[in-house]
């Protein structure tokens, strides 16, 4: 896109239910801003959501793997987990900066600026990867030992983490990439690198977990090689597509120059972010050690039922990704009220969609742990995360896209604020105290999780009507 050459609006198009589909997958060229809000939130959560599909079918085939291993390999996986939710806060930080600043580049209708963002926001992500890879590699056993892991898990653990988080750059550019790309309107592209990344990963981890045909067979280390080769693949596709020229953000040699200001400023978008998502995702891992007191079999279910939760709620990170794309687009455009209107649409759609779902795991929550363990009380303490959880299905659904669409107008202190005030103020220790001073054991903790994801939809639902993030500059 350029200053004289703008997509068509949505009304010019064929805009029959099965020709959007069609174009959804395939890439759209529309102009996001104009036009009916539905299809564009459509055209861009389309293949966001297939994205977020595949990430969430790879977790819980891998999980299913594992588990074939027994209590003590999941319990590895859930350990390192709960670190790499850690990079995935740094790298979905950095992911927000790219998107906020692209998606408002491409609204102003300025791809050169756009590409400019893009290219340093990368160069942040390679001294963040750097950083993570030496403090990994170095320090995998005392890491998992202040996690709480049991001495007999320590030698094969740290194998696996310290390939994990020894390879996190293959995390971090898989989300940064694939962040330019949606910021720029360009979501099935994102799709495709997903779906490359995360079908190497299906096909390649169970072989390195059990050695089929000529592969080593490495156990739970199996699955740490085969997810870091299919996401490493899926970074080089996804490098090749933004470093050609044709798309809508091509990061040429102009863009690599570095400018000291621009830097500065994305360092601080994108460090506010960055601390957001680590205070949300460092309290799953403060989380860990309360469920460790009551042993390797609550973690493993713990983690299963995780893994089934994000499972089903990764498609709804989709549309609020397509909610925060309209955001800064239509910010940039000058268009606020449209911006505000997309996000409601997206939001409410979100919560009746997650109320069904969360409905379906309340009735068959047994059923469906049962699916990945017959060990009972790891299928126990499984099924009830699971139906615990799942009382608040409609209230993630809906909070996911306000917290989002602050984070895709470039606001990403009102999240923060937010994140630090429920869960480490308030979910925290009511997981302990439900835990251990009222006696409900991991349940207590399973509790604190719903009430206070509930809370935060609540609490952004009342701040984003306030609109105070219609006036941020990115």
């Amino acid at each position: 896109m350029s200053a004289d050459r703008k997509s068509p609006p949505l009304e010019t198009l064929d805009n029959s239910f099965w020709a959007i589909l069609l174009e959804a997958v395939r890439g759209s060229s529309r102009d996001l801003t104009v036009g009916p809000i539905g299809l564009a939130i459509l055209l861009l959560a389309v293949p966001m959501i297939l994205e977020m599909l595949m990430e969430s079918t790879f977790a819980i085939v891998d999980i299913f793997f594992v588990a074939k291993l027994g209590a003590d390999a999941v319990a590895i996986v859930g350990l390192t987990e709960s670190v790499l939710a850690l990079i995935y806060a740094m790298a979905f930080g950095l992911a927000i900066g790219a998107t906020a600043t692209v998606a408002r580049r491409i609204g102003e209708n300025n791809p050169e600026a756009a590409a400019k963002s893009a290219a340093h926001v990368i160069y942040l992500g390679v001294i963040t990867s750097v950083a993570i890879s030496m403090i990994g590699i170095v320090f995998a056993p005392q890491i998992l030992t202040l996690l709480g892991a049991k001495p007999h898990l320590l030698e094969e653990g740290s194998r696996f983490m310290r390939i994990m988080l020894g390879g996190n750059a293959v995390v971090i550019f898989i989300f940064l990439l694939n962040a330019i790309f949606r910021g720029a309107g360009d979501a099935a592209i994102a799709m495709r690198v997903l779906i490359l990344a995360n079908g190497l990963n299906i096909v390649l981890s169970p072989c390195f977990i059990f050695g089929v045909g000529f592969f080593p067979e490495l156990g739970v280390t199996g699955a740490a090689v085969g997810t870091t080769i299919g996401r490493g693949i899926g970074v080089a596709y996804a490098a090749w597509r933004l470093f050609r020229p044709g798309g809508r953000v091509h990061v040429g040699r102009e863009a690599w120059r570095l400018d000291p200001s621009l830097l500065w400023k994305l360092l601080k978008l994108s460090s506010t972010a960055v601390f957001q998502l680590l205070v949300a995702t460092a309290s799953w891992t403060a989380l860990m050690p309360i469920i460790a007191g009551f042993g390797e079999v609550a973690i493993a279910g713990y983690v299963i039922a995780l893994r089934v939760v994000m499972f089903a709620l990764l498609p709804a990170l989709g549309l609020s990704n397509a909610a925060a794309t309209m955001v800064g687009q239509n910010l940039g455009a000058r268009k606020p009220e449209r911006a505000e209107a997309a996000v409601w649409k997206a939001g409410w759609f979100n919560a009746a969609f997650y109320f069904l779902i969360g409905v379906i795991f309340w009735l068959f929550s047994h059923a469906i742990i049962g699916i990945f363990t017959t060990e009972p009380d790891v299928l126990r303490y499984g099924t009830s995360a699971l139906h615990i959880i799942a009382y608040g299905f409609a209230f993630y659904g809906l909070g996911m896209v306000l917290e989002t669409a602050f984070n895709g107008a470039g606001d990403t202190r009102t999240p923060t604020y937010l994140n630090l005030l429920i869960f480490w103020i308030f979910e925290i220790p009511l997981a302990y105290l439900l835990a251990y001073r009222f006696e409900m054991g991991p349940d207590g903790v399973f509790w604190a999780i719903t009430l206070a994801f509930s809370l935060l939809a609540i609490a952004s639902g009342l701040l984003f009507r306030r609109g105070n993030w219609k006036e941020k500059v990115v």
